[in-house]
């Protein structure tokens, strides 16, 4: 029987001591040399961003605005609370690795019965406890819960990032869209003023019914776009509302020219994005706390050993209880060690490992898709670019055509079919060209939010066992 135990304990002792899992590097994600799409024009800036990485757009409406959702965003201020609800979980885990001391004092009274008195009896005491962590099972506890909560920093980080970032695209389609209102207003009251000319004509005999039919059609039409980008407007507003934290009622952005500046954007390299990117490190950070909760679920296997110590007096009459002769001490030393669990200490090694190995999936996933949002954002400078000097040359052209049309209507050398042609060509190809810009502005932003925000230096990758 002993020598049966004996072996039994040995096998306990080796399963703790068996070693922790690793997270193999090659399942791990590889940065490519360099983008895909890395263009020459974000290749030569030498701008580097800073945490503020909005100033550079040079608007002091969008300096406010950030301001005020990183003061009262709901999404930032949940963030800040999951991060402090994970300290108070790594102080409880520290705590578990002092020695706890109380205080215990109590009183009783025992009932009379025939042949003995009833007695009182007073007790006060101090207690000491300390587990020795034999398998490491409550450092492996107290380093997972201070990677969840430098996980929780950076998701905090992240939080803000993707708040500042939707502030700003926010901000510059509102901007974008009073440019294309005012645009199309513009075109109504051209509309207005060529109505009017027909209208004219048409009491002199010089159109047609048809033709005064067609430019309160287009007049129309415009009013009604005019209204439906009013629409959008109200959207926009009453979300920036809600990102800033304030009542949708009590907002109000009042429109002005649209002078933001459009900054260029350093990329970096892939590798960068590892350091760079809040929601990367967060995602290194718990791929860390569950290599070492696989440490403490194997720790699991070992004996239990608690050093005690107790001191404190007991007396009949409470002023002698602190006395010497009423005192007392002793210290002990406890030990367990479960023999058969019906595999549930295998169990959870199991399940840790699992999730392990589901952590580093969803690390791969998450770089693999970040990389996907540099490239798409890189790419989609690089062709708006293009398309933008396209554009600009459409509208100089569909503005000549427009001049050119209108003064050979009002002489009477062309129908009012090949004016309304005209002006419908401008309008749109201005529409256009305001329509790419926006879509840049959404790209740097895009950008900025891809490759992490700021450049500020966050510890290396490492995946060190536990």
């Amino acid at each position: 029987m002993k020598a049966t135990l004996t072996s039994l304990v040995a096998a306990l002792v080796l399963a703790g001591c068996a070693s922790v899992g690793r997270v193999d590097p090659a399942q791990l994600p590889q940065a490519p040399a360099t983008y895909k799409a890395h263009t020459a024009q974000v290749a030569n800036a030498t701008t580097a961003l800073t945490a503020s990485w909005w100033q550079p757009f040079a608007d002091p409406v969008l300096d406010d605005l950030v301001a005020r959702a990183m003061a009262a965003n709901t999404s930032v201020q949940a963030a800040a609370n999951r991060l402090a609800q994970a300290r108070a979980a790594l102080g409880s885990a520290q705590a578990a690795r002092l020695p706890q001391l109380g205080a215990s004092a109590g009183a009783s009274r025992s009932t009379p019965t025939p042949g003995a008195p009833g007695a009182t009896q007073y007790s006060a005491g101090l207690n000491l406890a300390y587990e020795l962590d034999l398998g490491g099972r409550l450092l492996h506890e107290r380093n997972a819960a201070a990677l969840d909560v430098q996980a929780r920093e950076q998701l905090l980080a992240d939080a803000r990032l993707l708040v500042q970032a939707n502030v700003a695209r926010g901000y510059l389609a509102l901007r974008a869209l009073d440019a294309e209102r005012d645009l199309v207003q513009g075109t109504v009251a051209a509309y207005a003023e060529t109505l009017a000319l027909t209208e004219k004509r048409a009491r002199a005999g010089d159109v047609a019914d048809l033709d005064l039919a067609r430019v309160r059609a287009e007049l129309a039409a415009n009013e009604a776009e005019a209204l439906s980008l009013d629409r959008r407007r109200v959207e926009l507003e009453t979300a920036l509302a809600v990102l800033l934290g304030e009542p949708a009622s009590n907002f109000r952005l009042a429109p002005v020219t649209w002078t933001t500046a459009l900054p260029a954007v350093p990329a970096g390299l892939p590798s960068e994005l590892l350091q760079r990117r809040p929601d990367l490190a967060a995602a290194r950070s718990q791929l860390e706390a569950a290599q070492a909760r696989v440490g403490e679920a194997r720790a699991a296997w070992w004996p239990s050993l608690t050093l005690t110590a107790q001191g404190g007096g007991v007396s009949s009459e409470l002023s002698n209880l602190l006395k010497s002769g009423a005192s007392s001490w002793g210290v002990g030393l406890l030990g367990a060690l479960p023999l058969f669990d019906g595999g549930r200490r295998e169990a959870g090694v199991n399940a840790a490992q699992a999730q392990l190995d589901g952590t580093a999936i969803a690390f791969r996933e998450q770089f693999l898709l970040a990389l996907k949002d540099v490239e798409d954002q890189l790419g989609a400078l690089a062709l708006l670019q293009a398309q933008g000097e396209a554009n600009a040359r459409a509208v100089s052209a569909a503005g000549q055509a427009l001049k050119l049309s209108d003064a050979r209507y009002r002489n009477g050398l062309v129908s009012q079919l090949e004016l309304l042609d005209a002006r419908r060509s401008e309008l749109a190809n201005r529409r256009a060209a305001l329509q790419v810009k926006s879509a840049q502005y959404q790209a740097t932003v895009g950008l900025i939010r891809a490759l992490g925000g700021g450049w500020s230096a966050t510890p290396a990758l490492t995946l060190a066992g536990v």
